[in-house]
């Protein structure tokens, strides 16, 4: 059975601790303190959990996410790092390793590629395989509702998957599956993608979903 979760928790904990509370992530407007209180949250309140995705709730969310932040930064990171506890969904066998291998593994990128002097780290071939996997729902879910044009996803080997509305212009994004993955979840600006398209469809596109630099 693959660990691919736990892998990527103790990855990020170990981003979370050398970063300190007060650096920068990807997600817009959260410091490392902030992420780790989200993170902490998530498997730890399951009253206050549902708010991250469901707009009415997300008051409620914030007030306990802050309540959390205020905490001492070592224990929220020592608190996700231990895992989930007993009573929380993701204890449940299997679920970890389902809801959290795209999700820690995104996070983990989000205090990494925050830094002004980041480098990729190399995915081990398991991994980005299990992320090639996730991809064509979380690229339907996430990418393909919000993209004004059509996308096809190509990994290096040849395989692609195409999403996004029929019969608009395609842009063809080239890159190992941990770089289409951040893409769909907004970080393009910041990953080693190959772009290729019309110029009116990509400017399209990148009003909506960021892309690498010109």
């Amino acid at each position: 059975m693959s660990n691919h979760a736990l892998a990527e928790r103790h990855r990020l904990a170990q981003l979370l601790t050398a970063a300190g509370p007060d650096a920068p992530t990807l997600c817009e407007g959260w410091t490392t303190r902030d992420l780790a209180a989200h993170l902490v949250v998530r498997e730890r309140r399951p009253d206050a959990a549902a708010g991250i995705r469901v707009g009415a709730l997300a008051g409620w969310t914030r007030r306990v996410q802050d309540g959390y932040a205020e905490r001492p930064y070592e224990e929220l990171v020592r608190l996700f790092r231990a895992g989930p506890p007993v009573y929380s969904p993701f204890a449940l066998p299997g679920a970890d390793e389902a809801a959290n291998t795209v999700e820690y593994f995104v996070h983990a990128e989000d205090v990494l590629r925050a830094a002004d002097d980041w480098t990729p780290q190399p995915v081990p071939p398991g991994r980005a395989e299990a992320l090639w996997r996730r991809l064509p729902m979380i690229a339907r879910l996430e990418a393909g509702r919000r993209s004004p044009v059509r996308l096809a996803l190509v990994h290096p080997d040849g395989r692609s998957l195409t999403v996004g509305p029929a019969g608009s212009p395609t842009v063809r994004l080239t890159g190992e599956p941990a770089e289409l993955v951040l893409f769909t979840y907004g970080r393009g600006a910041r990953t080693t993608l190959t772009v290729d398209g019309d110029p009116d469809a990509l400017e399209a596109l990148r009003h909506v979903l960021p892309l690498p630099p010109k």
